[in-house]
């Protein structure tokens, strides 16, 4: 099989990247390598995509020609190229419409111009915002995001859904819960609170720190993209999450035990756009998909303390 995939020198990218081409796919990746947080993580992680035999390139989503030439000779494409991060969107709304909105209809297009190129779109637990019931279902009403993040990402949700009910396109969208791990993204709360105890500067924990998060670790994600792409069919969305909320407190003792350091703690209030628990009913990707998250966060957490100590 060829997959095209875009944000490749991301977290989630890179290492699909890196299981598609252990198994024998062909892997096209592409990423624009912006500025959100260091690109030289990035561009270390396309390094080492192009070293297992994956081919890179530069690229921005919101081209249509860009993306119909790279997507030309594949079988699939895993979108997972987006502007992330809550509380960036406040400042930066403009970057979420540009490349959540406007970079994901020629990915659209491209399958439109194609209907048996099936598509794996990334989307986000964000989606299901203010809602209260949990633990969250497919089924659940999603109609009022937290923030813009959020909103862009439901928007991805009902444009696959036009697409596929105006020209029978296969669209599959993955609602990811609090992804972490080696190779992760610096600016996710377990990467900075990790840098942060580490130097001796304070983390803030909002809420007075009575928050959860599905905490789910890269491996399984993997896995459940991956049996998203062996299974494509119609238009789905699925959860992937571990189901099982973690207190952000509890996130910040694995990580003091690991380091051997006491955090420097600020408690703040509430933080608007911010969710208080996150929690995946993961029942249909476990029937549909086979999906069964396997790693907790305590051993999830060591694997990543262990890279970051080691990158030091």
């Amino acid at each position: 099989m060829r997959v095209l995939i875009t944000g490749a020198a991301g977290f989630i990218g890179f290492h699909l990247g890196l299981a598609l081409r252990r198994r024998g796919d062909e892997v096209v990746g592409c990423d624009l390598l912006t500025d959100y947080y260091d690109p030289t993580l990035k561009r270390m992680r396309a390094a080492l995509l192009q070293k297992a035999g994956a081919k890179f390139e530069s690229a921005d989503i919101r081209y249509p020609y860009a993306m119909e030439k790279l997507s030309e000779s594949c079988d699939v494409i895993v979108h997972l190229a987006a502007q992330a991060g809550v509380r960036y969107a406040k400042e930066n709304p403009q970057t979420y419409l540009d490349t959540n909105i406007n970079g994901f209809l020629p990915i659209l297009e491209v399958v439109r111009k194609r209907p048996s190129l099936p598509l794996i779109y990334a989307s986000s637990s964000s989606v299901y915002g203010l809602n209260k019931k949990v633990p969250f279902a497919e089924t659940d009403p999603t109609e009022t995001p937290a923030n813009l993040y959020a909103a862009t990402k439901k928007s991805n949700e009902l444009m696959a859904y036009a697409y596929h009910h105006l020209f029978g396109i296969t669209a599959i969208g993955l609602r990811f819960f609090t992804v972490y791990g080696p190779w992760g993204r610096p600016d996710m709360a377990y990467y900075a609170f990790t840098e942060a105890i580490m130097n001796g500067t304070p983390i803030r924990l909002y809420n007075h720190g009575n928050m959860q998060r599905d905490f789910t670790y890269i491996d399984d994600i993997v896995e459940g993209v991956v049996a998203a792409i062996d299974t494509a069919k119609g238009c789905e969305i699925f959860n992937l999450g571990n189901s099982k909320p973690e207190p952000i407190t509890e996130l910040v003792r694995i990580i003091e035990t690991h380091l051997g350091k006491k955090a420097k703690v600020e408690l703040l209030p509430e933080e608007p756009g911010e969710v208080l628990v996150t929690y995946a009913d993961i029942s249909k990707s476990a029937a549909r998909l086979g999906f069964k998250p396997t790693i907790g966060l305590e051993e999830g957490m060591s694997r990543f303390l262990q890279w970051f100590k080691d990158k030091k």
